[in-house]
């Protein structure tokens, strides 16, 4: 995972493999949003440098460690409120494939540009039999329309990028090699917001949705 900056907007790369929340993952991922916050960016982009952006809980890790199941679950639950309430402006430049939690992370950012010809947008919980907890339904349900939802969380569909952004999914698609750059000029014009301004605005507009994934 690295952290570099064009101008004013931070650019979070999640790597290039399949990018699944470890535990170590999260802990990194937190201390960048940190250094984010703290030192001065005024809008972030995370992406990834391979052919997944996540493919989201580290199954294998939730396999071998079930007595910590809800502690990993609640501790996902967090960084997707902390990301959805961050007070920069933000962004989620798909390059390839967002899966399960990997795909509410994408939706936890204001906005999204997927790849147009490659990776698909999908929530694949009804086809491997692991409901969505209240939390991640209630993140999902806010970032989309009531019909992009049920086709999304009901059907365990794979959207392409052209398909996702049909059904407001994502909010635009770009060439490959394209991605991440189409992410930054969206975030550009949104320079120079107050951080206790925008925090405030984020956190009420989601307060409900805040507080789903953050109940004990």
């Amino acid at each position: 995972m690295k952290l570099n900056h064009d101008g004013k907007i931070a650019v979070l790369d999640l790597g290039d493999d399949e990018n699944r929340f470890s535990p170590d993952f999260l802990d990194e991922f937190d201390a960048h949003l940190d250094d984010v916050v703290g030192g001065g960016a005024q809008g972030l982009v995370t992406t990834a440098s391979g052919k997944f952006y996540t493919n989201g809980l580290d199954l294998d890790w939730l396999m071998a460690h079930g007595d910590q199941t809800q502690r990993y679950v609640n501790r996902v639950q967090g960084l997707l409120a902390r990301v959805l309430t961050l007070p920069v402006p933000t962004a989620a430049a798909l390059p390839g494939h967002a899966f399960g939690a990997g795909a509410m992370l994408a939706l936890a950012h204001d906005f999204r540009v997927m790849r147009a010809d490659r990776g698909f947008f999908c929530f694949p919980e009804v086809d491997i039999r692991i409901p969505f907890t209240p939390g991640m339904a209630a993140l999902i349900q806010a970032r989309l329309t009531p019909q992009a939802a049920v086709a999304s969380m009901t059907t365990g569909r794979r959207f392409g990028g052209t398909d996702a952004e049909a059904v407001g999914i994502v909010d635009a698609t770009a060439p490959e090699g394209a991605v991440t750059a189409a992410a930054v000029e969206m975030l550009k014009p949104l320079e120079n917001k107050d951080q206790g301004i925008l925090g405030a605005i984020k956190n009420t507009m989601f307060g409900p949705v805040v507080a789903a994934l953050t109940q004990a």
